[in-house]
């Protein structure tokens, strides 16, 4: 599973979220089922942010933001996010793709 989480920030604020960003990738990557994850900044719009992780499955990714520390750390970040999104099911050439249904909690 990717997550690509999206976020508008203001270039006099582009720092102090560069660290908090930073913070929030390391709490979500101490977190099992995680794979990998990267941030970027947009090259044609530097106010434009991207974290992107990859996890083992959905399941593991519900379960890390429910963590503590994720909640502390990264939570706060990601309610930053443009409202959009953000999960995605890697394709494989081949395999079958899920069944195209919302998978929200609850």
């Amino acid at each position: 599973m990717i997550v690509v989480s999206r976020f508008r920030v203001d270039q006099s604020d582009a720092e102090v979220f560069r660290v908090e960003l930073q913070a929030a990738l390391e709490a979500l990557a101490g977190q099992r089922g995680h794979l990998h994850g990267a941030i970027g900044c947009n090259v044609d719009d530097p106010t434009l942010w991207v974290l992107s992780t990859e996890w083992k499955d959905v399941g593991s990714y519900r379960r890390a933001l429910s963590s503590y520390d994720v909640k502390i750390t990264a939570v706060p970040v990601l309610s930053r996010a443009i409202d959009e999104p953000s999960a995605y099911e890697r394709v494989v050439p081949g395999a079958a793709l899920n069944e195209q249904r919302s998978r929200s909690i609850g």
